[in-house]
């Protein structure tokens, strides 16, 4: 009779050492200061717009003076546009149209750019937000600078006059506006970004009410006596896609100068539409 508690009592010991080993497994996992994985979120958009269709009819009349001259035929390939070649059209499309007038000729491009963290620790926003201020940091806002280049001819100044964009004779030794390189000149009127203390102030600079964050560039060039380019660009982005807008004109007469206020209502006004394009 004795032999039964003993085998008892081993089976007693064997369960609890056995319950003890389970106890301090189950400790060892609830220890707190374990590592966890977190995921970042994925960016609200997952697809683009289709860019050669996200313009309206009406908006590419407006932009591209002249195609409405040429033939039927001719203005559907015109506002047809060009579609920019990329290898992932999951992550970056584009397209650009070109109109030829005999006053002047207009340039336009879009492009959209679909942001992906492939940091699981960053979220797709985020890389987005990384990737935006890069391209605001490069277009150096402040910066003011000139290009190298002939002196303008007095007779430079007086179609700057008449145009509102060069100086009156005697003011201060300038016979005409300066290009610059970010568009930011000397000027009040419609060739160029306005001068602070008076007028509008057309420079390039941060826009409010435009996606997460948007910027507007004015980039005024010349190459020797050539006609001036005047190209505004408006960038902005919404939650994990970067949209750039490029509205660039070019006169017949070397001695015109593109009208800045008119580019950059109309690029902004189209970047505006886009912004819409995306949300629907």
């Amino acid at each position: 009779m004795a032999y039964v508690p003993g085998v008892a009592l081993l089976a007693a010991l064997a369960v609890g050492c056995s319950a003890g080993s389970d106890g301090s497994a189950s400790d060892a996992d609830s220890k707190p200061g374990g590592p966890t994985v977190t995921t970042a979120p994925p960016g609200k958009y997952r697809t683009l717009p289709a860019p050669c269709r996200a313009v309206p009819g009406s908006t590419l009349k407006d932009l591209l003076p002249g195609v409405a001259e040429l033939p039927q035929q001719q203005q559907e390939k015109a506002f047809r546009g060009s579609p920019t070649v990329t290898y992932d059209t999951d992550r970056k499309v584009g397209c650009s149209w070109k109109s030829d007038a005999p006053d002047s000729t207009r340039n336009l491009s879009i492009d959209f750019e679909r942001v992906v963290s492939y940091d699981p620790a960053v979220s797709d926003d985020d890389r987005a937000r990384t990737l935006y201020a890069k391209k605001e940091t490069a277009a150096d806002l402040s910066g003011v600078t000139t290009p190298p280049g002939p002196p303008e001819k007095p007779a430079d100044s007086a179609a700057g006059e008449e145009t509102g964009t060069g100086k009156p004779g005697g003011g201060e030794g300038s016979a005409g506006p300066s290009p610059s390189a970010s568009g930011s000149t000397s000027g009040t009127a419609s060739g160029t970004p306005g001068a602070p203390g008076g007028g509008e102030d057309l420079r390039p600079r941060v826009l409010d009410g435009l996606g997460d964050a948007a910027f507007l560039d004015d980039l005024l060039t010349r190459a020797g006596s050539t006609a001036q380019h005047r190209t505004v660009s408006v960038v902005f982005r919404t939650s994990n896609v970067i949209v750039t807008v490029r509205y660039g004109e070019q006169p017949a007469l070397v001695t015109k100068v593109p009208d800045s206020k008119e580019l950059q209502e109309k690029a902004q006004a189209l970047a505006r539409k886009l912004a819409e394009v995306i949300s629907e």
